[in-house]
């Protein structure tokens, strides 16, 4: 009965031990995310490795797993960047991009888990700054958002690509001019829209103009034909046409429809 606490006191010790080895050697990876192994004592970084996956991981209690997001994530940046002109422009943007999960273990060895600020961010800083920097204030207000999305995009892309980073896509959220520029450049625009209604309605009422001329002279000329066709001749025969006629009734009368070229009457009758 002495010797049995003797016993169960390192029993306890080694229980113990095991536990905590257990502990520090179970890693979960939830969904979503993927582990880098750290191999303290043979190599450091995993590199030549996938990247664990998600579920339930037995590793060595010496090593370490570095877990990270591989989901599409978006990152907010607000900027102060400078027109063709030299204006300061607030541009707000936001990234949509996931780390390459093959070459997972590649970017936490060289960027680390910071890679965010310390790659992407910058990246679409500079970005930013070198597009914006082609435009004017007008063409960034009015009609250039699209382009200098696209093309902060294709510069930010370039680079990061190369740094184990998937660019997804590039959105421009809102672009703040100077007070005095942005009044100055709606009022131009104004003044645009109104010379092109202006312009509009001196066309409409030109063509309106050239419809009606077109019309006059059109009766104009249907008149003066049918003027020359009516002689003397041609109402004669059209009165001797419309006498027969009359002349086929049965009652009687008497027509006279004009002189001949003797100059006697002409009558016709029928009792």
């Amino acid at each position: 009965m002495d010797k049995l606490p003797k016993i169960a006191i390192p029993g306890i010790i080694i229980g113990i031990v095991l536990t905590v080895l257990i502990i520090k050697s179970a890693v979960t990876i939830d969904s979503g995310q993927a582990g880098v192994l750290y191999k303290t004592f043979s190599g450091g970084v995993v590199t030549d490795e996938p990247p664990l996956g998600e579920g339930f991981h037995i590793v060595a209690p010496w090593n370490k797993v570095f877990i990270y997001e591989v989901r599409q994530q978006e990152v907010f940046e607000k900027m102060q960047v400078l027109s063709s002109n030299g204006l300061e422009i607030k541009l707000d943007a936001s990234a949509w991009f996931e780390p390459k999960r093959e070459f997972l273990g590649k970017l936490h060895q060289e960027k680390g888990s910071e890679y965010i600020q310390r790659v992407l961010l910058p990246t679409i800083r500079s970005a930013a700054r070198s597009v914006v920097g082609r435009y004017t204030p007008e063409q960034l207000y009015s009609s250039k958002r699209d382009a200098i999305q696209a093309e902060i995009y294709e510069e930010t892309k370039k680079i990061v690509d190369g740094q184990y980073i998937q660019l997804n896509e590039i959105l421009v959220r809102d672009v703040t001019l100077p007070g005095t520029i942005k009044e100055a450049i709606e009022r131009k625009l104004k003044q645009e829209q109104e010379s092109l209604e202006y312009q509009f309605r001196l066309v409409t009422a030109k063509k309106e103009a050239e419809k009606v001329t077109i019309e006059a002279q059109g009766k104009a000329d249907a008149n003066r034909i049918l003027s020359a066709s009516l002689n003397d001749m041609i109402l004669r025969d059209k009165g001797i046409d419309a006498t027969l006629e009359l002349a086929k009734s049965p009652n009687s009368k008497v027509v006279i429809v004009g002189s001949g070229d003797s100059g006697l009457p002409l009558i016709l009758g029928n009792n």
